[in-house]
Parts: structure tokens; sequence; C-alpha cells
């Protein structure tokens, strides 16, 4: 995992982003939580003392936390949806000056052999 560390220190976003995935993938960690809003998981840290006591409060912070994470989990999907659009375009973008430059070179050989 420090590897995956280093590398999203040196990719920016993108090196965030896989980051992110291989968190993801590695499992949600719902197996050491035990029962949501249940009283202390199993993992060891207790998640504060409403969440310890278990309880109706221990269950409404599990949903809200649960809430909070899918809303951040939304917003980072959203993030890297637009981050390759953004991609997409400037490779548009890209490929269309690369092919005017090409036009220009097709055309300067054609004005050199026209001037043999």
């Amino acid at each position: 995992m420090a590897a995956a560390a280093v590398a999203a220190a040196r990719g920016g976003l993108r090196g965030a982003l896989l980051l992110q995935q291989q968190r993801w993938s590695s499992g949600s960690g719902a197996d050491q939580l035990g029962e949501l809003g249940k009283g202390a998981g199993k993992g060891g840290g207790g998640g504060g003392a409403i969440r310890e006591a278990g309880g109706a409060f221990g269950k409404k912070q599990a949903a809200e936390e649960e809430r909070y994470f899918r809303e951040k989990e939304r917003e980072q999907l959203a993030a890297l949806r637009k981050h390759h659009e953004e991609e997409i375009d400037h490779h548009k973008k890209e490929i269309e000056r690369l092919q005017k430059e090409i036009e220009r070179h097709k055309h300067k050989i054609k004005k050199l052999k026209d001037d043999d």
C-alpha cells in the first residue's frame, strides 16, 4: 500500500483516484463493523460514545455516516467523470491541431514538388 501512496503523490489526481480505487477494491470493511448501530465494532474502534451505546441513536448515527460516505463517493465519481470528459476534450483538440499540422506539412511538400 505504501507504493500506492507514493504513486498517488506522484500522479496527482490520477494517482489519488487510483489509490481510492485500490482502497475500495480491498473490501468495504463491513466484516469488521458488526451490525451498524449495535455498539462497538469488531475492529477494536468504538466509533464514539453514541455508537458504543447502541440503540436507536447508534443506528441513526450509523445511517447518517453511511449517507455521508455514499454522498462523498458520488462526489468523487462525478469528479472522476468530469476529469475524464475534460481529458477527452483535450485529446480531441490535440487531434485537430495535429491534423492541421499534417495538412500544413503536406501542403509544403506539394509546394516543393511543384517548384521543381
